[in-house]
């Protein structure tokens, strides 16, 4: 543990993804939620650290064991433990959205009434050192990450998450915005292709005909035009012929 996580600030972000001041201040959170308590052998920290650690570099059971030198039903018997205590966190972490009022007079809001925000993917705001900022920097100019991208499909994510025993409840009324990767259903509003209406669909193929009829796209032949022009052929002639001998 010294050498890896409390040795330097930065080798701590290099395991673990996070500076040793947030890292203690999460490891004081958890152990605020009751959830974890040093043991004879493990402390808080090292629960932490096993779980950040496979978070952030995705290693499996064995690689974690040959780390911390533990057993792999150690490991897994806390990265458990961890877990439960982080989703205890969600009351701090995350905020309840509050829906868009009916007497809203905001112009950008008022045909949103009800609507309680958009789901898809979550940028968190990151702090990094200089030369990853750019890594992180968003189309809004944000330091940030996104914590859903390219995970799993929007809809396995919002079935997972609706499944769950206290998952995520959308109150009668309320509603929100998602995009067309999502279902439509109750709570949740989805783009849909617009049908075209028939009678509008006539309309404008009337008012195409009508534009069409005002416009020459092409001469067809015809008689008349070829006894015109045969007509003109021979008074040209005639006169260049006159002019030529002239009485």
């Amino acid at each position: 543990m010294n050498r890896m996580i409390y040795e330097t600030d930065r080798r701590c972000v290099d395991e673990l993804r996070m500076d040793l001041h947030t890292f203690s201040k999460l490891c004081s959170m958890l152990r605020a939620t009751g959830r974890l308590h040093d043991t004879r052998n493990v402390s808080v920290d090292e629960m932490v650290a096993v779980f950040l650690n496979v978070l952030a570099h995705h290693k499996k059971n064995r690689v974690i064991q040959n780390d911390f030198y533990r057993s792999g039903e150690t490991i897994s018997r806390y990265f458990n433990a961890v877990l439960e205590a982080v989703l205890c966190l969600q009351n701090e972490l995350l905020k309840t959205p509050e829906p868009v009022h009916e007497n809203s007079t905001d112009e950008r809001w008022k045909w949103f009434k009800n609507c309680l925000g958009a789901l898809d993917e979550t940028y968190i705001r990151l702090h990094v050192p200089e030369v990853d900022k750019p890594r992180y920097r968003t189309r809004k100019n944000e330091i940030a990450t996104n914590v859903l991208g390219g995970s799993a499909a929007d809809s396995r994510i919002l079935r997972d998450a609706i499944s769950r025993r206290h998952g995520l409840r959308v109150s009668r009324g309320n509603y929100y915005l998602v995009d067309a990767g999502y279902p439509n259903g109750e709570g949740f509003l989805a783009p849909r292709k617009m049908t075209i209406d028939p009678e509008e669909n006539e309309l404008n193929e009337d008012i195409y005909n009508q534009e069409e009829d005002d416009v020459i796209t092409s001469i067809d032949s015809s008689e008349e035009w070829a006894v015109w022009r045969a007509n003109l052929a021979d008074h040209m002639f005639n006169e260049w012929r006159e002019n030529r001998n002239p009485r």
